[in-house]
């Protein structure tokens, strides 16, 4: 089993568009927004929530496939999908 990681910063609908799109291949196990543990904090509080830290909404996601070719047509169409739905994707190791 192949694991794929990766973070997408959007807008709520185009991130919902993209798990959308992730749900709708039926080669893979399993498809997760994780939660964040923890989640970013300044240590300066008197200047929290101020529009600098105000951005897009980012999730982390997680897609199980049975195989590393498959893992690769899903890095595929995300980057495309990343393109039409104007989002940035973010593939990692770890979250």
């Amino acid at each position: 089993m192949s694991i794929l990681r990766f973070r997408v910063t959007g807008s709520d609908s185009a991130i919902d568009a993209i798990v959308a799109r992730l749900n709708s291949i039926d080669e893979l196990e399993r498809v997760e927004e994780v939660d964040d543990e923890m989640p970013d904090m300044r240590d300066d509080s008197s200047s929290s929530q101020l529009p600098d830290d105000i951005g897009s909404p980012m999730r982390r996601i997680l897609v199980e496939t049975p195989h590393a070719s498959t893992n690769e047509r899903v890095h595929d169409m995300l980057e495309v999908s990343a393109r039409d739905l104007d989002v940035a994707v973010e593939f990692v190791e770890r979250f």
